[in-house]
């Protein structure tokens, strides 16, 4: 069954395709959706070369970066990125409205023009407190709102959406991913700025789940590393 999944170059989206690629036909989709950065170009085809050649072809990047003149977040690069922990206070600059539904939007569309059965994501437990539209009842009902757009002819995946992420770093190391080439940082920098609220989030997943992190952080200073011009 071919599935598309949306895959960031993040830890949870790399170990979701990996566990899907046994079972499904899978067809990885990057979506430049105006990020400040996009280091996660790189990352989500070092994943998929890593697992096959075969994977990497597959591997599609649609290019919707318009968005990020006209949806203001920190994210976008209209606000800085704070150091420290998500808190009520720095969770709006992380936070790209409404996001997922709009990249699941997309998939929904390019999963049924190549005939795929099921468009899949990583939302987990972790994210939903900060996110959401990666909530169970975000998923619940966008599963239900691609099944009518489609006419029943793609499903929405989301496996993970009661784990945590510690639980999928474990379930990532069972599979091989291989972590030091996905990409986590809001900021962009050469390496990772292990000080943002997603570096942090990271540190504390592998921490939890008693693995050693293969992750090169630095400060917070990195100078950014643009990749625009690849685009």
């Amino acid at each position: 069954m071919k599935t598309v999944v949306l895959l960031s170059g993040g830890i949870d989206s790399s170990v979701l395709t990996y566990a899907l690629v046994s079972e499904y036909e899978v067809w990885p989709l990057f979506i430049n959706y105006g990020q400040r950065h996009l280091r996660e170009i790189d990352a989500a085809n070092a994943v998929c070369v890593a697992r096959g050649l075969w994977l990497s072809e597959r591997l599609k990047f649609v290019d919707l970066s318009g968005l990020g003149k006209i949806i203001e977040c920190g994210l976008h690069g209209q606000r800085l990125i704070p150091d420290g922990p998500y808190t009520e206070e720095t969770i709006d600059a992380c936070v790209s409205p409404n996001r997922n539904m709009i990249l699941l939007a997309v998939a929904a569309g390019y999963a049924q023009s190549i005939g795929a059965e099921h468009v899949a994501y990583g939302a987990h437990t972790n994210d939903a407190v900060v996110y959401s539209d990666c909530r169970p009842e975000f998923v619940a009902s966008v599963r239900e709102t691609i099944l009518l757009g489609t006419g029943s002819k793609v499903a929405l995946l989301a496996p993970f959406i009661g784990w945590t992420k510690t639980m999928i770093v474990k379930f990532g190391a069972g599979l091989t991913v291989p972590f030091a080439k996905t990409w986590s940082c809001y900021k962009g920098g050469l390496h990772h700025c292990g000080k943002c609220p997603t570096c942090l989030d990271r540190k504390e997943a592998f921490r939890l789940a008693g693995l050693e992190d293969p992750t090169h952080y630095e400060d917070s200073d990195a100078l950014t590393f643009e990749m625009k011009g690849q685009w």
